[in-house]
């Protein structure tokens, strides 16, 4: 470790308040990566997408596919992660590797997708919770109402630490993975639909097939976003330099398999032919509804439709968490505002940095309200379409940030394959992800491209990193003890290892 670090985590700035201990275990830090990833609303939202406009009918080809490329780029996040725990994630992790600079540039991008990404949520929350309180209660009220109640309520319950977050997200989950599963079950227990199980669609040679494979990919990508949020829990987890690796690891494998499943199970209980018909009409959520009528009864489309709306906000409360982390770690190093890295004297959750949030999204939904924009096809897609570039350039930095890491640092824990080959292909991965979404942009966005906001993507991405270099580069020059913190504010737990506590790195 070099003094400068030696130096900083010592100091620090003066007013550094931490997060509070030992809040989550491996279970509660699973089930948020879990819920953030949503995975029926990232069913339900996305694989009609796959399927009718992309991938087709070897949609489960491309998600085996997604899942061994984060594999192996997750191979590499969690070997620094090993070494360093900090509620900034990759924040800490690019500024240790790449330097400071770009880290501060990837620090804000990460912090511009996931306070976008809640955003983008309680759009699709609205547009759930007004289809199913429509057709199970038969009342009409305006979405702009769940969206304000999604707001206050995840502002109330982040306002508590993060157990509490995590038990409530943690039912919900339970309930959306047992309807997946039981849907899933019930037509592989059939034996498929009208053409069988159709073994062929998983295929992974053929994951690059179909009407645009590029939108296919893409959309599956998409579907594991928030799995990576694992890393900024590490500072309120019991055994962060074994939870955090083990709930990355498990975290991507277990979507892989219940991605791959139902995305199967759907296409041969559906059958081919009526997939494709139903992904491209004006009902698609029809491709979940029907096979659960016809497999398990009505009261499976009731379920169904009721799990969407609490996927769905278990999905922005996880984001809204991880934004909230992410404002935390940039303001308790004394950038944008201290303020946001005060954390709660009897909680300890960064209560500041959620209720900015909080005000930050309810100033994007404004934004798209007054607009009058959709809820899913202006809110929920756009701000995914640019939450989801964001945080590809991050993550491609992030791996190449490993690379780097290593060669300075840890010889005791440098591998050929884990602190090398592994990030360099997922850097490489993730780079043909964000070609895949830039040449899709048009068709991933939908109706939604004829927009203003579309345009901006690409320009308000580049604007935030350059604004972050921008950022450091001043701090570097006008307040360089300030400078020197930046990104290096980690647990204490987490500080650079000697070589006898990095030996189960090993293992």
């Amino acid at each position: 470790m070099s003094a400068v670090e030696q130096s900083t985590e010592v100091q620090g700035p003066p007013s550094v308040q931490r997060l509070k201990a030992g809040s989550v275990g491996l279970t509660g830090v699973i089930f948020m990566a879990l819920a953030t990833a949503a995975p029926i609303t990232a069913m339900t939202g996305n694989l009609p997408v796959i399927i009718g406009s992309g991938s087709g009918v070897h949609a489960p080809a491309g998600f085996l596919f997604v899942m061994l490329v984060l594999i192996v780029f997750t191979v590499g996040y969690v070997a620094m992660a090993r070494h360093i725990t900090t509620a900034g994630a990759f924040y800490g992790f690019v500024s240790h590797g790449l330097g400071r600079v770009v880290g501060m540039a990837s620090g804000l991008l990460a912090v511009l997708a996931y306070v976008v990404f809640e955003a983008s949520i309680v759009g699709i929350f609205a547009y759930f919770a007004q289809q199913a309180v429509d057709a199970q209660l038969g009342l009409d009220l305006p979405w702009q109402a769940y969206a304000l109640l999604m707001l206050a309520v995840t502002a109330l319950l982040s306002y508590f630490d993060l157990e509490v977050a995590s038990k409530v997200l943690g039912v919900f989950l339970v309930g959306e993975v047992l309807m997946l599963g039981l849907l899933a079950g019930a037509v592989l227990a059939h034996g498929g639909g009208p053409e069988g199980l159709q073994a062929s669609s998983l295929d992974p040679t053929r994951a690059f097939a179909g009407v645009n494979a590029g939108v296919g990919l893409f959309f599956c990508f998409w579907s594991w976003i928030g799995f990576e949020s694992t890393a900024m829990y590490g500072e309120e987890s019991r055994d962060p330099k074994r939870i955090i690796p083990r709930a990355t690891l498990l975290a991507v494998v277990a979507l892989g398999v219940l991605y791959t499943f139902v995305a199967w199970m759907v296409l041969a209980g559906n059958g081919a032919t009526k997939s494709l018909e139903t992904a491209g009409s004006g009902s698609p959520l029809d491709l979940f509804l029907d096979p659960a009528r016809q497999y398990l009864g009505g009261w499976a489309v009731t379920a169904v439709q009721w799990l969407m709306v609490t996927s769905a906000f278990a999905c922005g409360m996880a984001f809204h968490q991880c934004a909230s982390r992410y404002l935390y770690a940039i303001g308790r190093e004394g950038f944008l505002h201290p303020a946001l890295g005060r954390t709660h004297p009897r909680h300890g959750s960064p209560y500041v940095a959620s209720f900015t949030q909080t005000g930050i999204a309810l100033a994007v939904i404004g934004g798209f309200w007054a607009a009058g924009q959709d809820p899913y096809a202006g809110l929920y897609t756009l701000t995914a379409i640019l939450g989801t570039l964001a945080l590809l350039v991050v993550q491609t930095l992030c791996s190449f940030s490993v690379i780097a890491y290593f060669r300075r640092n840890h010889p005791e824990s440098r591998h050929w394959f884990r602190t090398l080959t592994a990030p360099l292909l997922g850097g490489f991965g993730m780079l043909a992800a964000i070609v895949l979404l830039v040449v899709n942009l048009d068709t991933a966005a939908g109706a939604a491209s004829e927009t203003l906001f579309f345009e901006l993507i690409p320009w308000i991405v580049a604007a935030v990193f350059l604004g972050g270099i921008a950022l450091a580069l001043y701090m570097r020059t006008r307040h360089p003890a300030k400078y020197e913190v930046m990104g290096r504010l980690v647990a204490e737990n987490a500080q650079e290892r000697t070589d006898d506590e990095a030996a189960p790195a090993h293992a």
